[in-house]
């Protein structure tokens, strides 16, 4: 099972302000002892909104609107991926994820289950997305 854990944006993230060595010490511990368990996958931080783009779809037909958006609520600052044995187990990993902003900022992480392919309904297409992945070395 794979989760995603990510953390949530604030106006300190969407400003491009950098974490400081506290933070990056506390993130790096917390990420070493992912892989010494065998169950981190990947992790990074991302560049604020201002950075980056999304596509709106009406009627089939895809817009893109630059960055940045007003909403940081909504906007993601990092994440962690991770795959483990059980529910159970993805919780005990995010109990112990430090504060993303430190103690001194309020913040919110959201963890969610990744969608396998063994969830879908079997077609061809699951089929040759399969193989798709298997070749690029993502099969999980």
């Amino acid at each position: 099972m794979r989760y995603m854990i990510m953390v949530r944006a604030n106006a300190v993230s969407e400003s491009g302000a950098l974490p400081d060595d506290r933070l990056v010490e506390a993130m790096t511990v917390y990420h070493e002892e992912l892989a010494k368990a065998g169950v981190l996958l990947d992790a990074t931080g991302l560049h604020p909104s201002s950075k980056g783009w999304r596509v709106r779809y009406v009627g089939g037909k895809g817009t893109v609107i630059d960055g940045p958006f007003a909403e940081t609520k909504e906007l993601i600052a990092g994440y962690t991926l991770i795959q483990v044995r059980s529910r159970d187990e993805a919780l005990e990993w995010t109990r112990r994820f430090p504060a993303p902003f430190g103690a001194e900022l309020d913040c919110e992480i959201e963890v969610r289950q990744l969608m396998e392919l063994d969830d879908l309904t079997p077609s061809d297409a699951v089929e040759r997305f399969r193989e798709l992945q298997a070749a690029r070395g993502f099969g999980h």
